[in-house]
């Protein structure tokens, strides 16, 4: 600044006028080295940096690269320059510093924010991301963060101690816990989510409260965010999944079989015994002939040894059609190449009611993808009805138009013969 004003007190110009204009010469020198120091820096000094991180053997620094770590950083050589030139302009000095100051404060913090994203995409890349999620800690590293950043640049604008606007932070605790309740109930809820494996990124999980039902698509510190099936998403509060219930599939998944349990409903009124013609038919079905023999041979010695009259079919031991039908399902379960066979399997009968007696079969398909195991189900239930008329069985079904119609249809042609 001397310099300046001396060459140009050599051209006779007023006092005024040269500090003026050596003020402005001295603001114009340092803009252009600010301005020649952020091209070195970007377009020099973080091109070879680039060139070395991509052309290594590691992968996991590009993503520092994606994430602009160095990039953001260079924004603190023009402000350390105008930092440095701060004395020069002795009557402005301090505000010059503290805007500087301030300046490279906020840099840091992105920069920092920028590094924790950078782990988080790295640490995502390895599976355990999907059990011990860190995205909420992280987030919270990042308010910590800011809070002191925040921190610095108020002292360092008032010029006072950090450790004095720290010693205030106690008063202001109750207002900071109303401000940050949720962050604090998702923190803890997190690391009881993570402690406890409750919930992974992936998991199918069903939570009506929320109308959530579909894939977890990201566990952050106050929300988790379920993509449903419809394609649209919901967001859930992460403290609602401590608090609240909801159903995790993960565990039918590793299983490798998903449960089948739907019912069919007989018309109890074509339940019967089975007569000796068609016993000698169903003896024919692949799935029956050794079951029948069997049981043919069991119920003949039972009836034997207690005397029992067969001339009265409700004497002693008979099979009923309803009996044979539940063989048949049991056995063609088992034969079904789509039938986890390690797995709980079982034909039963429930209480009989208003829609008939229920037959439900209980079983699990060895395929847990949704469209493979609505097709085996299917498959299933379309054989099963159609070979129940077969046992002398009438599945149960309210009257339909259909039946009504066919119903006065024949009354008329009783009316007719009459």
């Amino acid at each position: 600044m001397d310099f300046i004003k001396e060459w140009l007190s050599g051209y006779n110009l007023d006092s005024t006028v040269v500090r003026y204009l050596a003020t402005g010469i001295m603001i114009a020198f340092i803009a252009f080295i600010s301005i020649l120091a952020n091209f070195i820096t970007k377009k020099i000094v973080v091109r070879i940096i680039t060139h070395l991180l991509t052309k290594n053997k590691f992968s996991w620094d590009d993503t520092l690269i994606k994430r602009r770590v160095f990039h953001k950083l260079s924004h603190i050589v023009p402000a350390i320059i105008i930092y440095s030139f701060a004395p020069v302009f002795s009557t402005y000095q301090s505000m010059i510093e503290k805007g500087a100051a301030v300046y490279i404060i906020i840099i840091g913090l992105l920069v920092v924010t920028s590094f924790l994203d950078a782990i988080q995409d790295v640490y995502n890349t390895y599976e355990i991301s999907k059990s011990r999620p860190i995205k909420g800690y992280l987030q919270v590293v990042k308010i910590v963060l800011f809070i002191l950043g925040l921190i610095l640049v108020i002292s360092n604008l008032i010029g006072e101690s950090p450790i004095m606007l720290l010693g205030g932070l106690g008063a202001l605790s109750a207002v900071f816990m109303l401000v940050f309740q949720d962050s604090i109930l998702g923190l803890v809820a997190g690391i009881q989510l993570t402690a406890n494996d409750m919930i992974r990124v992936g998991d199918w999980i069903e939570m009506p409260k929320y109308g959530a039902d579909g894939d977890v698509i990201d566990i952050s510190l106050n929300t988790v965010k379920v993509q449903n099936w419809d394609k649209t998403v919901t967001m859930i509060p992460a403290y609602a999944l401590i608090s609240d219930s909801f159903k995790n599939w993960r565990g039918m998944e590793i299983s490798g079989g998903r449960r089948i349990k739907r019912s069919l409903y007989i018309d109890t009124s074509s339940i019967s015994f089975c007569s000796k013609e068609k016993i000698d038919q169903l003896k024919q079905v692949q799935y029956l002939s050794d079951y029948i023999s069997d049981k043919e041979h069991i119920i003949e010695e039972y009836n034997a040894k207690n005397e029992f009259s067969r001339s009265n079919p409700i004497n002693g031991r008979a099979m009923t059609n309803i009996g044979v039908f539940r063989a048949y399902i049991k056995n063609y379960l088992l034969s079904h190449p789509a039938i986890h066979k390690d797995m709980t399997l079982m034909v039963r009968q429930l209480a009989p009611g208003e829609y008939g007696l229920p037959i439900e079969i209980y079983c699990f398909a060895n395929d847990t993808r949704w469209e493979m195991y609505e097709n085996i189900q299917a498959d299933i239930f379309d054989h099963l009805f159609a070979v129940a008329p077969e046992f002398g069985l009438r599945l149960f079904q309210n009257p339909s138009g259909h039946d009504m119609k066919s119903f006065m249809g024949h009354d008329e042609v009783v009316r007719e013969v009459k």
